[in-house]
């Protein structure tokens, strides 16, 4: 179960980059993570405020992966391992010197995901848009 977007932002993959990974600077232009706070450092945990169906959740998901200007990943969950998780993760592509390709998507597993996406995941879906484009105004309000 997986919900996948992409967007081309005209910014270079560094801005777009330091946009995504400036966890602290969510509350400015996120209209989707509206809080985050940690570091981006493989291994460590973030502390997430997301808007929801039922208004606002704080997660607290684990980095998995940072590859500086290309991807980054982490893994979240409902209560426990195995009940719902959600693999969220961004890719930039690089097209040219200041264009770039954002594809923003996350993997559901777990017990519940079925049942869960079948509440949420229309609504997730336009949540992963909204902060594509936000995500765009600001990498692009920077160059």
């Amino acid at each position: 179960m997986t919900i996948r977007t992409e967007i081309l932002i005209n910014a270079s993959k560094e801005k777009v980059w330091d946009v995504l990974t400036n966890f602290e600077g969510y509350s400015i232009w996120n209209p989707f993570i509206i809080e985050s706070h940690g570091k981006p450092i493989e291994g460590s945990y973030l502390t997430n405020t997301m808007v929801s169906c039922d208004g606002t959740m704080t997660f607290k998901p684990k980095i998995l992966k940072m590859e500086k200007y290309r991807y980054f990943d982490w893994m979240g969950k409902l209560i426990f391992k195995g009940l719902f998780d959600g693999h969220h993760y961004f890719e930039i592509v690089e097209l040219g010197a200041n264009q770039v390709k954002v594809v923003h998507g996350e993997n559901f597993s777990g017990l519940l995901a079925g049942l869960i996406l079948k509440k949420i995941g229309n609504d997730t879906r336009d949540n992963f848009i909204k902060m594509n484009l936000a995500l765009k105004a600001e990498a692009e309000s920077l160059v």
